[in-house]
């Protein structure tokens, strides 16, 4: 009865029986063989002429950036955005942000190259915040109004201070990022700002809408794929991804062929 409660308000990450699993519970999908429970309900058929590698993205990052950045930060047309974290969730969150067309989304990294890659991804600006002075740079880029929705897609005390000190009366903080460590929440700076804070674990109700616009091309997360490896390789590519910014890594592939 719990678990049908928590699935009719879309909340599929906090079923009893199901959720987060893969990866979680029991080993996830970087194997042979895999086992997956309650498949009936829980996979996606692959649409004829698909890219599958794109199709890759839609299993986290994407739905991740997408609802727990865009939705719950309740993007809107013409609306300042900041995404704090140019990693493949916060670029997933800038590529399905544009649904929305926001007029300005502003990408902040310490790694130059990513956000070199967040431009061609649709950023219209971009911070280096490796100097500490990220916040004075947004709010001079927004002529001292701060942004609509801040993104934290990093999951550390400073960027969730900067999402803190950057948003705007009325605006919304969606934390993305997976915090290992308590942050500093600055109740006397927002109480009198009407700031809306949201959380939270992906759900995918977004996936069937995410498989279209993939479908349709109208959306294309393969461009997020850097690095592909062979399933003997997957050291290498562990190597690859645990020094992201020397070898320039966002997403990586692993294939079984």
């Amino acid at each position: 009865m719990e678990n049908a409660k928590i699935a009719k308000k879309g909340l599929y990450a906090h079923c009893e029986d199901g959720g987060w699993i893969l990866g979680h519970l029991i080993d996830g999908t970087q194997a042979e063989y895999v086992r997956i429970p309650h498949a009936d309900t829980s996979l996606y058929p692959i649409p004829e002429g698909v890219d599958e590698e794109a199709l890759v993205m839609l299993s986290d990052i994407l739905p991740t950036g997408f609802e727990i950045g865009v939705l719950n930060g309740k993007v809107q047309p013409g609306q300042t955005v900041a995404i704090i974290g140019a990693g493949p969730v916060g670029m997933a969150a800038l590529l399905t942000a544009q649904f929305y067309s926001p007029a300005e989304i502003i990408m902040v990294d310490l790694d130059d190259n990513r956000l070199e890659v967040a431009k061609k991804f649709g950023a219209t600006q971009v911070v280096n915040s490796a100097d500490g002075k990220a916040v004075e740079k947004i709010m001079e880029l927004t002529g001292g109004k701060g942004v609509d929705v801040a993104m934290e897609a990093v999951g550390i005390p400073v960027t969730f201070d900067i999402c803190q000190e950057i948003v705007k009366p009325g605006g919304y903080i969606a934390n993305i990022g997976v915090h290992g460590k308590s942050v500093e929440f600055h109740i006397e700076k927002l109480w009198i700002r009407n700031i809306t804070l949201t959380t939270g674990l992906v759900n995918t109700t977004s996936t069937p809408m995410l498989l279209k616009t993939v479908q349709s091309k109208k959306l294309k997360p393969e461009q997020l794929i850097t690095h592909r490896f062979a399933f003997a390789d997957i050291m290498k590519a562990y190597e690859v991804f645990g020094n992201a910014a020397k070898e320039k890594a966002l997403k990586v592939i692993i294939s079984n062929d």
